[in-house]
């Protein structure tokens, strides 16, 4: 990346944060970086708790916060307000020093720190969303659960060196940190490390995930840096693509290596979308009464890696990193060890059997397919469906040739970005008509890959996984659309396409109607948009009839009578989830299955779908 390609993709970035008036918010910026951050597997989901607080006085500042899905990863966003704007010196814009950003990191890390310690903090209000985590902070239930806490500073900074004539992109790196946290346990006070990770969101950041193009973006383990320690390996292979090393590891290195990278540590796995979280019971009964006996009874970890720094001494082989680190069979174990130790459980004389296969190739796919069919074969103890997940899914393909070819009935198009970037690129390579393709194609009809899955699966009876997000709702639409062991795959043609776009239109137009900020219904829109979809689905299937999408798409927006109705039932539905949700943390809860089940079926949904709007809208809308 030059500085000249830095500037156009903020340029661009900035352009996708404007709303609907022109201006550029801080949550409009932390919405549309969510999704990079998914790419690079940094996060789970492209979901947060919107939570926006700012006090100048005390120098605090966060705006929103999210949990990971197995629950011990407090991950906190922070926009810098004044690298936002569309024009910046170019002091303001070049960043050479990592202490220039740990003014904005230090605003979230004293919020946080204030709220562990059970701090009161002026101006926030009971009924602002910073007070669910911040009593949950201070609580010894919030400070058990908790081992990380990462704070990603968004800043369209472009960090560069100016050691050189020009200047030049440079990546910015933060040592770990460790807060000391007291909390009440079952054996009265406790006392534990929490691991604190700093991560700057940038233009560099933005870039390279644009230049991935939905491909890896590799995780780089230093075992010798991060951990202290290499690992002594014996090379049982080397073959012209791939060389294979056996080793045994500590049970405190796994658990160290999930703490550090969490979920990123299971992107090939092709059964880490199956529930990662508590322990099993067979291996922490080992642990507990037989540890030395773990390695006798585990199959033990497979892992891959793209490339490896290995150090041989007195004959020895000693892995010091490793390049795109991957654990692809053993994520069940890696998560009972690490929870183990969580719970107190001595897991010093576990050891685990490993196999470390370093993949080459300079062909991206062919290394791709040698990753994945190691995934695939190391995982043969239960079935699990084979599908691509990657862009050139072959439903996928045939979306976009639909999206590139159908027409709406206003003689307009949609786009749909099957890789990130690809409408950016398609304005580049227009030049002089890029003015045109922009009208043609404003944000309102362009949808990702992960919008798409987001869109299809609300008209379905899984809100919940919607409010998810990322890996584990594209998985569920991928699943549903690709089976080919399915009694009959889903036909990708122009009526599902049709159909397709309708909820799209729905779901966007529910946005609308929802509100942000000040003027919304609640705080609560990415939980009650999907439920309230859900509900409507519900309410087709127990009438035995079908809706009628194609009144959607012909229309291209929402009817009058649909807005009124979908109002009144998003009020509700934001009510239900504060009044069936058993946590204050209303957001978190709503993806648990529990309160969607409790919603369903709730007396207050049954009689809303006997009012005569209600009656009235279906008989409109069903088929």
């Amino acid at each position: 990346m030059d500085i000249d390609e830095a500037i156009r993709v903020r340029r661009e970035f900035l352009d996708e944060c404007l709303d609907e008036n022109g201006f550029i918010y801080e949550q409009n910026v932390l919405s549309n970086i969510m999704p990079y951050l998914l790419d690079a597997k940094l996060v789970d989901s492209e979901d947060f708790s919107d939570c926006f607080f700012s006090n100048s006085k005390d120098k605090y500042k966060l705006n929103g916060y999210s949990i990971n899905e197995s629950g011990e990863r407090l991950q906190v966003f922070q926009v810098s307000e004044d690298k936002i704007k569309s024009r910046l010196s170019d002091d303001e814009l070049y960043i050479s020093n990592k202490s220039d950003y740990d003014g904005e990191f230090n605003k979230s890390i004293r919020l946080i720190k204030q709220c562990m310690k059970g701090a009161i903090i002026d101006d926030i209000q009971d009924s602002d969303p910073l007070a669910t985590l911040s009593s949950f902070l201070g609580s010894s239930e919030g400070a058990h659960q908790i081992d990380v806490i990462e704070i990603f500073v968004i800043s369209l900074t472009v960090s560069a060196t100016r050691k050189t004539a020009t200047l030049q992109p440079r990546q910015i790196h933060f040592e770990n940190e460790y807060i000391d946290v007291m909390f009440s346990g079952p054996n009265g006070k406790e006392k534990k490390e929490v691991l604190l990770l700093r991560q700057v969101i940038d233009i560099n950041f933005i870039f390279n995930i644009l230049s991935s193009r939905g491909n890896r973006h590799p995780l780089l383990v230093n075992f010798k840096k991060t951990f202290g320690r290499e690992i002594s390996v014996i090379e049982a292979a080397y073959e012209k693509n791939f060389s294979s090393y056996l080793c045994v590891l500590d049970a405190n290195i796994i658990a160290d290596l999930y703490r550090q990278y969490s979920s990123r540590l299971l992107e090939k796995n092709v059964r880490s979308f199956l529930q990662f979280k508590g322990v099993n019971r067979g291996i922490r009964d080992t642990i507990r009464s037989e540890p030395e006996k773990f390695i006798a009874y585990n199959n033990g970890l497979t892992l891959t890696a793209t490339a490896a720094k290995i150090n041989v001494r007195k004959k020895i082989a000693y892995i010091e990193s490793l390049q795109d680190l991957q654990i692809v069979n053993g994520g069940q174990t890696t998560a009972s060890i690490y929870f183990s130790k969580k719970d107190g459980l001595d897991v010093s004389s576990v050891k685990v059997m490993a196999k470390i296969n370093v993949v080459t190739s300079d062909d991206e796919n062919e290394l791709d397919n040698l990753i994945s069919n190691i995934s695939r074969y190391s995982n043969t103890q239960s079935k699990v469906s084979n599908v691509d997940l990657r862009s050139r899914n072959n439903q996928l393909v045939k979306l976009k040739q639909l999206s590139d070819s159908v027409v709406t009935p206003t003689g307009k198009k949609w786009f749909f970005e099957r890789s990130k970037g690809e409408f950016n690129t398609k304005i580049r390579l227009a030049g002089s008509n890029s003015s045109r393709i922009k009208n043609e194609y404003p944000p309102a009809r362009r949808f990702s890959k992960e919008q798409l899955a987001k869109y299809y699966c609300s008209w379905g009876d899984s809100p919940h996984l919607v409010k998810k997000g990322g890996e584990k709702i594209f998985r569920l639409f991928i699943e549903e659309i690709s089976n080919e062991e399915a009694e009959s795959l889903v036909s990708v043609d122009r009526e599902f396409y049709e159909s397709l776009i309708a909820k799209i239109i729905i779901f966007r137009g529910f946005e609308k109607i929802y509100g942000s900020r000040k003027g919304a219904i609640g705080q609560l829109r990415s939980a009650v948009i999907p439920y309230s979809m859900s509900l409507i689905y519900m309410q087709t299937i127990r009438l035995e009839r079908g809706f009628n999408f194609f009144k959607v798409w012909r229309g291209e927006a929402l009817s009058q009578e649909m807005e009124i109705f979908a109002k009144a039932l998003m009020v509700l539905v934001n009510d239900l989830i504060k009044k069936y949700s058993l946590s204050d943390d209303f957001g978190e809860y709503s993806k648990k299955e529990e309160l969607w089940n409790s919603i369903k079926s709730s007396k207050e949904i049954e009689a809303f779908f006997e009012l005569k709007d209600a009656e009235k809208f279906f008989s409109s809308y069903l088929i």
